[in-house]
Formats: structure tokens, sequence, C-alpha cells
């Protein structure tokens, strides 16, 4: 539990901005899952990719294999989510 109040990651303010103006259009059209969807790329995007080098070891092989598991099923949600949506009818 120390591991996790020790990392410190950061988020630009103008991301932050965009989330919630994305969110907040997104909310008014009607369309909360797209809505969720958003947030779950954007704190994706964030956790792995803005601020890998805090998350990752060196090399992806080097990782723990919880947070590589981790990765994989969000990686499988993401897909998931976006086929559900092109298969929605309604």
């Amino acid at each position: 539990m120390d591991t996790l109040y020790a990392i410190e990651l950061s988020i630009p303010l103008f991301q932050m901005s965009l989330l919630l103006v994305l969110c907040s259009l997104i909310f008014f059209i009607g369309k909360a899952k797209l809505a969720l969807l958003v947030n779950y790329l954007f704190i994706f995007y964030w956790v792995y990719f803005l601020n890998r080098e805090e998350v990752f070891a060196t090399n992806v092989f080097q990782m723990n294999p919880f947070t590589l598991s981790y990765l994989g099923f969000g990686l499988v949600i993401i897909i998931l989510a976006i086929i559900g949506f092109f298969n929605s009818t309604g």
C-alpha cells in the first residue's frame, strides 16, 4: 500500500479541462456510456502513457505481473466497449 502513496502522477491542466468539456458535451447529448468510455480512456492514457516512467520499469517485460495484466485487461475493456458501440442498435 505504501507504493501507491509514493507514486506521484502529473496530469496537465489542459487535459483535465478538455476532459471536463468533452464529458459535459457528451452528457448534454445524452450519451452516458460514451462519457464513461471517454473518462476511462483519459485515465488509461494518464496512467499508462503520460506517466509511463513512474509506472513501468525500464522494459515492459520487467513490469510487475499484476500491472502487466491490469494493462492487458484495460486494453480488452476498451476494445470490447468500442465493439459494443458499433454493434449497438439504439
